[in-house]
């Protein structure tokens, strides 16, 4: 028997379900009996969500593969459908327009999050939490901005931007920013301080209770016992 050619067969219409699912939707159409033939189109349901890896969406939308099958029949499909039978319509629906968030973000590189963050502070009724919230952003824009261009930004342009985000409702003493090196604690605070001493004795000593087995000794205290 020869093979028959793919270019020879029947175009399949929903690559995704494959060509059997397809045939078996032309036979179910040429069933005489319709209860029959619905009862056949669910059993054809429950064997393409075992089959066919498109069923992980038909959990969210059931209805999607009925109509899937009124596609594959080319909408002759006389069957009991337990949705809304689909018109023809459905094929020249255009896809919704895909909305992008439309938020123009003033600093790219200190992010939206941070001007999210200036709204918050902007609350603080407060003054030490506002200036403390304050002195916390700019720690957190000092960091943005380093990972942004791999640069150190110095403390009066982040005082600047500060005001300008806020609109001058959050401000900061430059000399006492530079001065107490407020916007670089959020480095120091990460550093580890080292024990007192030489580490390498503190290794030692700490080795020095923790010695492993050693097999050797005791097989050389058997040999002289």
């Amino acid at each position: 028997m020869i093979g028959e050619y793919n270019t020879q067969r029947e175009a399949i219409i929903l690559k995704e379900y494959g060509r059997n699912v397809q045939k078996l939707v032309n036979y179910i159409r040429t069933i005489p009996d319709k209860e029959k033939r619905t009862k056949m189109a669910t059993t054809l349901i429950e064997l393409i969500k075992q089959l066919a890896p498109v069923v992980k969406e038909a959990h969210e939308n059931p209805q999607r593969m009925w109509d899937d099958l009124y596609i594959i029949a080319d909408f002759n499909l006389d069957i009991d459908n337990p949705y809304t039978t689909p018109d023809r319509t459905i094929l020249f629906k255009k896809p919704r327009k895909m909305e992008y968030p439309q938020n123009d973000v003033r600093f790219k590189h200190y992010g939206k999050n941070i001007e999210r963050l200036v709204v918050e502070a902007i609350k603080k009724e407060d003054p030490q939490e506002r200036e403390e919230a304050t002195i916390y952003l700019g720690k957190l824009m000092k960091t943005f901005y380093s990972n942004w261009n791999k640069e150190t930004l110095d403390d009066s342009v982040i005082v600047k931007d500060i005001a300008l985000l806020s609109k001058g409702k959050l401000t900061l003493n430059l000399d006492k920013v530079r001065e107490d090196n407020l916007f670089e604690k959020l480095y120091r605070e990460k550093k580890k301080l080292r024990p007192e001493g030489n580490p390498r004795d503190n290794r030692d000593n700490r080795n020095r209770g923790n010695r492993p087995f050693n097999k050797n000794r005791h097989q050389h205290r058997r040999r002289d016992q």
